[in-house]
């Protein structure tokens, strides 16, 4: 195809769920509000008492509070045009705001991933060698780590966006997902993508595969660390700690694996909706429930910030 023959793409079409009945979307939409002001408002409680109470003011607190701003991020850049699209079926997106999506999709998904590799070595560092825990994991180490998983967002999300949005658009611009991720996008690209691939698959091995192998062996020692412990309750109390770290982590990486390393054509692309409402909107909402149900340290805190704030005699 020349270039004359091509058609300048100035917005794009998001299909969602528009295969559905309005009565069916309507009961999507009710859904998907009440998990976004459920997430919003959990992970902002997080912060707050995380950020509150003295007791909870280590390491391990300290990264929960950076994966609470994260997934309110995360939630911000999906969720409300989702909602867009399913109550007054407002299915169109601008080229830009395509791309910024995308952008801010990448970032938080890879700074999400670094982590949670982080936070699985501060809890390798706390049961494996808890001497030289406050040596190791001191203030100006935990900053440093989660600046860096900050940071780890913006290459990755840069080098995508933008050799995504450099090819040219033939003029099919109807994207068959709720967001402008990758794959629908460049499936609408004419124009040769194997290299992209071939770099997509080696951004996709760096940021979600090498920090899940790194938190699969963070767990190995710490389980066998956990099971040469003497008594049953320095067992239950170590496992305890890490337990739903553990839990958020299988749930993320179960369906992000699940939709990334599949080949294409063994899913289809409504199950692959599926499986991206899963990490994209369930598990941000389920984090600080995880966080706080599973948590005594985090339960005491929420209600010692309430008893501070209403009084005694409001509760």
């Amino acid at each position: 195809m020349t270039w004359e023959n091509w058609t300048i793409v100035s917005e794009f079409i998001l299909v969602s769920f528009s295969t559905l009945s309005s009565e069916l979307q309507a009961l999507l939409f009710l859904l998907f509000l009440t998990i976004y002001l459920v997430t919003l408002m959990g992970n902002v409680l997080i912060i707050l008492v995380t950020t509150a109470d003295s007791s909870l003011q280590n390491p391990m607190y300290f990264f929960l509070r950076n994966l609470s701003f994260l997934e309110i991020g995360f939630n911000l850049v999906i969720v409300p045009k989702m909602l867009g699209t399913l109550i007054i079926q407002d299915t169109t997106i601008s080229f830009f705001g395509c791309a910024t999506q995308m952008y801010f999709f990448f970032f938080f998904g890879a700074a999400e991933c670094c982590l949670l590799a982080t936070m699985a070595y501060d809890r390798y560092v706390a049961i494996c060698d808890p001497l030289q825990y406050p040596i190791i994991m001191s203030r100006r180490a935990c900053a440093q780590l989660a600046a860096a998983c900050w940071f780890s967002g913006f290459p990755v999300a840069i080098v995508q966006t933008t050799w995504i949005f450099s090819f040219p658009f033939c003029g099919p611009n109807r994207v068959n997902h709720f967001f402008c991720d990758s794959p629908p996008v460049i499936a609408l690209v004419c124009a040769d993508t194997s290299l992209f691939e071939l770099e997509a698959l080696t951004a996709t091995v760096l940021f979600i595969l090498f920090p899940f192998l790194l938190i699969l062996g963070s767990y190995v020692w710490i389980l066998s660390t956990i099971f040469r412990m003497p008594s049953a309750e320095g067992k239950h109390k170590a496992f305890s700690t890490c337990s739903s770290h553990l839990l958020v982590v299988s749930l993320f990486y179960s369906t992000a694996i699940l939709t990334y390393f599949r080949p294409r054509s063994s899913t289809s692309l409504e199950s692959k909706k599926l499986l991206s409402l899963s990490y994209t909107v369930v598990t941000p909402m389920l984090n600080p429930i995880i966080y706080s149900l599973r948590n005594s340290e985090v339960k005491s805190a929420l209600r010692r910030v309430i008893h501070r704030t209403l009084g005694p005699h409001r509760l």
